[in-house]
């Protein structure tokens, strides 16, 4: 399993609200959009913006970053290794795979490999 890409994850209110600064700040557009498990996602530079009520971002809130794999199947071979747990998945999700994963010292990463 190889780490492509870490993406620091930013809770928001509203999508629309948020990205036109996030553009100006990386020159970038929005590479993907979709609503998920009750909130709404996108992805622009190295970012990943989850948007919601607070009710609605309370079950993603303890996620800190989200880290783009090649390949999801080595995941819980490294997590055993390393004492971590993982707490979820690997579930099909719009973009592929992910899995979240709660590592050693407390930190809490959600691993995705995308498929489409």
């Amino acid at each position: 399993m190889k780490v492509l890409t870490t993406l620091a994850r930013l809770y928001v209110e509203d999508l629309d609200a948020a990205l036109p600064a996030l553009r100006a700040l990386t020159g970038e557009d929005v590479r993907m959009r979709f609503p998920h498990a009750g909130v709404e996602v996108a992805g622009i530079g190295g970012f990943l913006l989850v948007a919601g009520d607070e009710q609605a971002l309370a079950p993603f809130r303890n996620v800190q970053s989200t880290v783009r794999v090649d390949d999801l199947d080595g995941l819980h071979a490294i997590v055993e290794e390393h004492g971590g747990e993982i707490i979820d998945g690997p579930n099909e999700v719009p973009t592929g795979r992910n899995a979240t994963v709660r590592h050693p010292g407390g930190v809490v990463l959600e691993y995705v490999e995308h498929t489409v």
